[in-house]
């Protein structure tokens, strides 16, 4: 009966809670998780004393009892469920419970947070990359559009990791904090998100950002990755990148540099015994170029293998311009000869790009320089061979796009041909000379000889005049006497 009286009294705001500290402290605890997503349900657990008769729910500024539950046999734990958190259930809770012995002493604290109270969600990036080499460092950047106070981080399922006061920044308006990870491990991996919320109501959080996980990438050999529709796409096109390695990975990660969501895919066999997977693309656009990376793993390990080397995917006709592509000394020329291709543009290019066709390496950069009245580069060949025969053409960009190209300049075909000289060198066989080298050589003696049968035309004329001036003079002398 006084069990009874005094429970009825502090449900009722009657009287100060009772006396505690009996028996030992409880231990109290929510599931799924202490931060719980608005109007879904949680179960707060109360567990710990021996044949308590009752357990008591009390929520801190709360001027009544929260709930009061039996305790379930033989665990000994009283469960509180809440089917629908709203706003009002985020705060702080703390239970006891009575026994034939007395009140238990008060559990620790349950902190409960309600997220999805405020619909603004921030994003959550990694810099510089969430795929990260072991002992490395790496920064989470949480930004947000809305003027929240605080900005908090989280990692699965733990209730946080660390909250950051947010910092505005004018020049871009937006509100932002940096979270610091040093010497990455195996134990930081995993998946994040970030909140924001504001001081006067420090359990009720935003919507969360959308997930952003954290990858190490170790020492095991780097995969390839290709493309096989070129380096250049149109919009509108397909794209396959293929990542692939002699080395048997059982799955592969795709990544483009400057973006936070990773793809990953199972492997295929080839019968050669490359390990292989191809990442398709949605239809080509802008938002596709960029440069790209892949990784593989075995199964049972966490940790990636080493990055391929990068492969940059540009995007063409972007700027609503094309420059012009030209050949000196010519576009025919033979082996071993100096070719240079100079693109030029009467509009701003910060950057030239010479693409040949078919090749599959990736196309050269050079940085424009601005020449009287036109933009230009020189992209030089030195003792150019047939394998650089081929179709040319030349795009720019800007700094700041520097995957979005111009139109494409008018294509420009390179023929090289024949054999370059071979020089002797000490005891080696005398100048082997091939036709080509023998008619360019008949070449030079016909005109040799044209020139000297010319000089000897001209010196005959010479010859012929003096002579006749000779003969003018004497006749006109002896006229003279005459008279």
């Amino acid at each position: 009966k006084s069990l009874t009286l005094q429970l009825m009294l502090c449900l009722c705001g009657g009287i100060k809670k009772p006396s505690l500290g009996t028996l030992h402290k409880l231990t109290i605890k929510a599931e799924p998780g202490s931060v719980v997503t608005c109007r879904s349900a949680v179960t707060i657990w109360c567990e710990g004393t021996m044949n308590a008769e009752i357990c008591v729910l009390h929520k801190e500024e709360s001027q009544k009892t929260w709930g009061t539950q039996t305790p379930e046999m033989p665990e000994n734990k009283a469960k509180f469920s809440i089917p629908s958190v709203t706003q009002e259930h985020g705060g702080q809770y703390h239970c006891y419970c009575y026994s034939s012995a007395g009140w238990s002493e008060r559990s620790d604290t349950l902190e409960i947070v309600v997220t999805g109270i405020y619909y603004k969600k921030p994003h959550l990036t990694a810099l510089p990359s969430p795929v990260i080499s072991p002992g490395g460092n790496i920064t989470l950047k949480c930004i947000s559009w809305v003027g929240y106070d605080k900005l908090i981080l989280t990692k699965e399922d733990q209730k946080f990791l660390s909250s950051m006061n947010s910092q505005y920044i004018h020049s871009i308006r937006q509100y932002q904090a940096y979270f610091f990870i040093a010497s990455m491990t195996q134990d930081h991996i995993g998946t994040f998100q970030c909140y924001g919320y504001y001081n006067d109501t420090p359990q009720l959080w935003s919507v969360p950002s959308d997930h952003l996980k954290i990858y190490i990438s170790g020492l095991s050999k780097k995969p390839s990755l290709l493309t096989h529709q070129g380096h250049i796409l149109d919009p509108g096109k397909s794209l396959t990148l293929q990542c692939c390695s002699d080395i048997n990975y059982d799955r592969f990660l795709l990544y483009k540099v400057g973006e936070d969501n990773l793809t990953e895919h199972g492997n295929q066999q080839t019968k050669t015994g490359f390990s292989l997977s191809n990442f398709t693309l949605d239809s080509v656009s802008s938002s596709t170029g960029g440069q790209y990376r892949c990784y593989g793993a075995y199964n049972l390990s966490s940790e990636w293998s080493a990055s391929s080397d990068p492969l940059d995917i540009l995007i063409a006709g972007q700027l609503p311009f094309s420059p012009s592509l030209s050949m000196k000394p010519n576009s025919t020329v033979h082996s071993g000869d100096n070719v240079t291709l100079l693109c030029q543009s009467t509009n701003k290019v910060d950057t030239f790009i010479l693409s040949k066709e078919g090749a599959a390496q990736q196309p050269q950069q050079l940085k424009s320089k601005f020449q009287v009245w036109d933009f230009q580069a020189e992209f030089s060949m030195s003792a150019v061979t047939t394998a650089l025969s081929g179709t040319y053409r030349c795009y720019g960009s800007w700094d700041s796009s520097l995957y979005l190209l111009t139109q494409a300049s008018d294509p420009v075909e390179l023929t090289v041909s024949g054999e370059v000289t071979l020089h002797s060198h000490g005891d080696l066989s005398p100048n082997p000379r091939t036709t080509l080298d023998l008619a360019s050589e008949n070449q030079d003696h016909t005109l040799e000889n044209l020139i000297r049968m010319g000089m000897a035309v001209m010196i005959l004329i010479v010859i012929g005049i003096l002579i006749f001036e000779g003969w003018w003079s004497q006749r006109q002398g002896k006229h003279v006497a005459g008279m």
